[in-house]
């Protein structure tokens, strides 16, 4: 299959402005600075290949700076003493900002990611604002308890009052990836500023311009200087040393398990928190009563929405051998229908994967699948002039024990297998070092959510999947990750309890 990718200019006299200098800076207090370096690293347009603009590379160096600035922040009264209420009104100005910019954030997005346009304007992006307004809701709602004691030693007539206060853990290093950057990024901001704590934002080294447009607004909102602090550079420099660093008193992160693995031993060096949400092999299960007008669709979008790059993609597919066939031809005549292009090109359904390197890997996971005896039914191949595009792909044919099977692809790849019963769902389904997501998809709700006690998963998804909403909790299970975003518990993630007990 040969694909030729338009180049289209953005539209958006904001996202003209924002690329017209071609070298952009990196946030430290209130100033854009280079790195301590001068080193400098390309962001490169995924559909085309074009450079976009430059970045500077930062490094330890760089962080040392941005974590002294964050604490600044964190200990001056101008943040420190704020209200609830004021931190609220900030986070809504915000939210007010990226909404007044949508359609310029949405094009930068896409510029830098390669997702289609519509993805990020009607998605993502309102998802993004979502978070800032959901969670100034939360900041006036940070409470303490008050606890009656058993304590029986106390000094004759006198009487124990204990209670809790919730205060701020301190500086936060966030370390966002690269498949949805603006609304990861904002799922830790949002929370943390609401909690009263300071930021130090690692962005990913191929997708970092819509983090710093973000920090642009996030300044003009009116946010003290060093509550947000950006530091752009590769992940074995500017991440790794976010992650180690003494200064930091809580890690965010979102990415891969064995990233998460080197964040959890970075981080024992002052026993750092940690909120880790990391990847995922999720199940999508066809049962033999499932509705198919509404399942082929919904776990076809499930695994190749966004390049398939999403942690809960629906990249394993199971379905009762009753029905499939159908199912089967079903996703792969979705597949072939998808039309392939230019993420700005507003009839792309379909865009290109973040860069070369990572088609290159998916393209490796489907050369494998094919060599252990996978079949492909539809896609198989890396398309495209700059190599990143990777075609729809189903595979069937697939045993347990295949990489396609075992491993996180992060691509527009799924595996297809038949069940027999609705008794084997929950051993295969748990069959996996993750439990990030699941889906099941029925018309009998009894089974549905007997199912899904018994699928071990942070989120299971009924008729349905990749349904996200900021009042929901996100996170995983077993190696998918530590914690939540997202809902009232993302507060807690930025906070400490403080026993106080007083003899009055």
């Amino acid at each position: 299959m040969s694909l030729e990718i338009a180049r289209i200019e953005p539209q958006t006299a904001g996202a003209r402005r924002f690329l017209a200098d071609g070298k952009r800076r990196m946030l430290i207090g209130a100033d854009w600075v280079e790195a301590l370096s001068g080193r400098r690293l390309d962001t490169l347009n995924p559909a085309t290949g074009e450079v976009l603009a430059s970045i500077p590379a930062g490094d330890a160096a760089d962080v040392d700076r941005a974590v002294a600035a964050a604490r600044a922040a964190f200990e001056s009264p101008g943040w420190r003493d704020m209200t609830g209420a004021q931190r609220a009104r900030l986070l809504w100005k915000m939210a007010d900002l990226m909404e007044a910019n949508l359609d310029e954030l949405a094009e930068l997005e896409t510029l830098d990611q390669g997702k289609p346009v519509w993805v990020g304007k009607y998605a993502e992006i309102p998802g993004a604002i979502d978070q800032f307004r959901y969670f100034a809701g939360q900041a006036t709602k940070i409470e303490g308890t008050t606890i009656p004691t058993s304590i029986s030693y106390q000094p004759a007539g006198k009487k124990i009052f204990a209670y809790t206060t919730k205060e701020p853990i301190g500086v936060v290093g966030a370390i966002v990836p690269w498949n949805s950057p603006i609304v990861l990024t904002c799922m830790k901001i949002a929370p943390a500023l609401a909690a009263g704590c300071t930021m130090v934002l690692k962005p990913a080294e191929d997708t970092s311009l819509t983090a710093l447009r973000l920090g642009e607004l996030l300044l003009e909102a009116g946010f003290p200087p060093g509550v947000l602090n950006i530091v752009t550079g590769l992940g074995e420099a500017a991440g790794a040393a976010l992650a180690a660093h003494p200064g930091v008193d809580k890690i965010g992160f979102t990415g891969s398990t064995e990233v998460g693995k080197l964040i959890v031993d970075a981080a024992k060096g002052n026993l750092k928190k940690l909120t880790l949400e990391l990847g995922g092999k999720s199940p999508a299960v066809v049962l033999d009563d499932a509705d198919l007008d509404l399942a082929i669709p919904g776990v076809a979008n499930a695994i190749f929405f966004n390049s398939g790059q999403v942690c809960v993609a629906g990249s394993r597919l199971y379905v009762h051998e009753k029905i499939f066939d159908r199912v089967v031809e079903g996703v792969a005549n979705y597949a072939r229908g998808l039309k392939l292009g230019n993420g700005l090109d507003p009839s792309t359904q379909m865009g290109p994967v973040v860069s070369r390197k990572q088609a290159d890997r998916i393209a490796g996971y489907i050369e494998s699948g094919l060599a252990e005896g996978a079949r492909a039914v539809a896609g198989g191949h890396q398309v495209g002039g700059a190599g990143t595009f990777i075609e729809p792909t189903v595979l069937v044919d697939v045993k347990p024990a295949m990489k396609v099977v075992r491993e996180e692809i992060f691509g527009p790849v799924v595996v297809a297998s038949p069940i027999r019963s609705i008794d084997e769902v929950p051993a295969i389904a748990n069959d996996t070092v993750y439990g990030l997501a699941a889906s099941i998809w029925t018309t009998n709700l009894s089974s549905a959510h007997r199912l899904a006690s018994q699928i071990r998963a942070g989120t299971v998804w009924i008729n349905c999947h990749s349904m996200y909403d900021s009042s929901l909790p996100i996170g995983g299970v077993k190696q998918s990750g530590w914690g939540r975003d997202s809902g009232h518990q993302a507060v807690d993630n930025y906070l400490e309890t403080k026993t106080i007990c007083a003899v009055i």
